[in-house]
């Protein structure tokens, strides 16, 4: 649930960077002719202030020739508040995308590194990275600038409005219990007190919506995550016949944005009620508090016009609350959405005790005392220490759940759950193909480079190792875009994951079930290539068919430790586990 109070700090800590980039100097430049541009528009008004008491005037007394004067002076006062309008909306959406530019960027870069976006993924302390990077950032920015220029725009123009009301309304007089009372400049009183009424009640019955529209925005993006999630796994969907059950998923999913949306109804009803009558009254309302002195003859119809005028401008300004509402409720969810998301940014990016992986000059790769935990959870294994030398070729085999794969993690550098140490030569190059290789929706080239450049290899390179990997049909479709992990089949995704290993010639390659989804004939092939072109690199394979052995010289069996005590995890009893060195042909 989010904090109802604003956290100034936070907000400015999000605000802040930008403004002290290396981009200062435009963004500063830039804002400043736009509150330039704002001020000017503020001086038109009182311009126009003036003109409405002149041009009325000259109406009453039936004065032709200032009327035409008048008409010529509204008619360039009105193209010069054109122009000015404009340009500030205009220079106002550029320095917007500048700055939503900047912050996305920056967002991206601080979310990619450090595999922080892994580590929120596996301890889900922020929802939804997406949405907060392409739509909270755009709101935070768009609505802090519209809305602390529209309240500049409101202080300036009290400031430039009071004075003129205070002079044009005069005093007013009434008896009270046989004391006469004055209150000069009593219209300015009474916007004060019309404004600070309003304001009141619009925020005790509109705050309900910063809550809201922040289980808004989450609600939205579970739902779009949902559907996203079906387009990528359509054809498991559709061999499972599990329609039906995406259904109830999805629609249980909108069931929530559509409860949440008839809170937002009811609450924006409220507040409309509110605010247009408010807004509605007042209209009349200067009228009405005015209209003594106009029937006593004390001002002119123009002098009551100015007045109107000039209680509109001031009551706007004091009314910028009431017609900002909406806008803060949903600028205040961002703000809470991104705060959160900095947070959690911040706590994967913190060196925490852990797997400390480090770099040596000694050769080979070391474990010391390597304990795997599963995240903000019991531990996995005991300690685990062992050392992987040069050229050799390990596999690692064991139950499901053991913490195999949660070993490569732990060698890869991306799971810091748990304790001990683990050292890296520093000068050799490690790939980690997984079960399920990544592709990224590209040209077949550039996702077979991945995460090299799309060029970092000669099609000559890349036709040969196709071949070899028995994928001739893909060589015509190099220069092809496509979303591959959807296109191709597992097998084919895996021994595309082979041609980028051979293409790399990586210093110590680790497969975890990287052949699972082929046949034993292509395994078996695959398998030769590697040693057959990468002789002298380190091989480490986590699999469970014993046809992978062979292929390798030792065999890491993770077997439950008979010395260390039975732990509890969700109310399950579970041995830990630890690495028996044997023979590949052994378990």
């Amino acid at each position: 649930m989010p904090k109802q109070r604003i956290d100034w700090r936070a907000v400015w800590q999000l605000i802040k960077p930008y403004w002290v980039s290396e981009e200062k100097w435009k963004a500063r430049g830039l804002l400043f002719v736009i509150v330039a541009l704002a001020l000017a528009a503020v001086y038109l008004e009182v311009l126009f202030n003036t003109w409405n008491r002149e041009f009325y005037n000259a109406l009453e007394t039936k004065n032709f020739k200032a009327f035409t004067e008048q008409l010529w002076r509204f008619t360039y006062l009105a193209f010069t508040f054109i122009a000015v309008a404009i340009y500030r909306i205009y220079l106002m959406q550029s320095l917007q995308m500048r700055w939503r530019m900047w912050m996305t960027r920056q967002y991206m870069a601080r979310w990619l590194q450090h595999q922080a976006y892994y580590r929120i993924e596996q301890t889900g302390t922020a929802d939804n990275p997406d949405q907060r990077i392409a739509e909270d950032l755009n709101l935070l920015t768009s609505a802090t600038l519209s809305l602390s220029l529209g309240l500049l725009s409101s202080v300036v123009t009290l400031v430039s409005f009071v004075g003129i009301l205070w002079s044009v309304s005069g005093p007013i007089s009434f008896m009270l219990s046989s004391h006469e009372i004055t209150i000069p400049g009593y219209m300015v009183w009474f916007a004060i007190a019309y404004a600070g009424v309003g304001s009141l009640i619009v925020g005790w019955v509109g705050w309900p919506l910063v809550s809201k529209n922040y289980f808004r925005q989450r609600f939205e993006a579970d739902f779009r995550f949902g559907l996203i999630r079906v387009r990528e796994n359509a054809e498991a969907v559709a061999l499972y016949r599990g329609e039906t059950e995406e259904a109830v998923q999805l629609n249980g999913r909108f069931q929530r944005i559509r409860d949440n949306w008839w809170g937002i109804m009811r609450t924006t009803k409220s507040l409309n009620l509110v605010s247009t009558f408010y807004s509605q009254f007042a209209n009349i309302f200067p009228f009405l508090m005015a209209a003594p002195r106009y029937f006593s003859g004390a001002i002119t119809l123009g002098g009551l016009m100015q007045i109107s005028s000039a209680f509109g401008q001031v009551q706007g300004a004091l009314s910028w609350f009431i017609s900002a509402f909406s806008d803060l409720a949903e600028w205040k969810a961002s703000v809470n959405r991104l705060a959160g998301f900095h947070a959690a940014v911040d706590a994967a990016h913190e060196e925490k005790e852990g797997v400390l992986v480090t770099a040596n000059n000694v050769g080979a790769i070391l474990l010391d005392r390597v304990i795997l935990n599963v995240p903000n959870g019991p531990a996995l294994t005991t300690e685990l220490t062992a050392d992987i030398q040069a050229g050799q070729r390990i596999l690692i085999a064991g139950p499901s759940g053991c913490g195999k794969s949660t070993l490569i993690r732990a060698l890869a550098g991306v799971w810091p759950y748990g304790a001990g140490s683990i050292e890296i030569p520093q000068q050799w190059k490690l790939l980690f193909l997984p079960q399920r290789s990544y592709l990224p929706i590209a040209t077949l080239r550039a996702a077979i480079a991945y995460p090299a450049g799309e060029n970092s290899y000669t099609d000559l390179a890349i036709r040969h190792y196709l071949d070899l990997c028995k994928l001739p049909q893909l060589k015509k479709l190099l220069d092809h875009s496509d979303n591959w992990s959807q296109r191709l089949s597992p097998g084919e995704q895996q021994r595309l994951a082979f041609v980028r290993a051979l293409l790399t010639r990586p210093d110590a390659l680790f497969l975890d079930e990287a052949s699972s989804a082929l046949d034993t004939e292509t395994e078996e092939l695959v398998y030769q290539l590697i040693l057959q072109e990468l002789p002298e690199a380190v091989i480490v394979s986590v699999a469970h068919r014993e046809s992978v052995a062979k292929y390798h010289k030792m065999r890491w069996q993770f077997v439950a430790d008979s010395r260390a005590p039975t732990i509890v995890d969700d109310d399950i009893e579970r041995s830990l586990y630890t690495i028996q060195h044997t023979k590949p042909g052994k378990a």
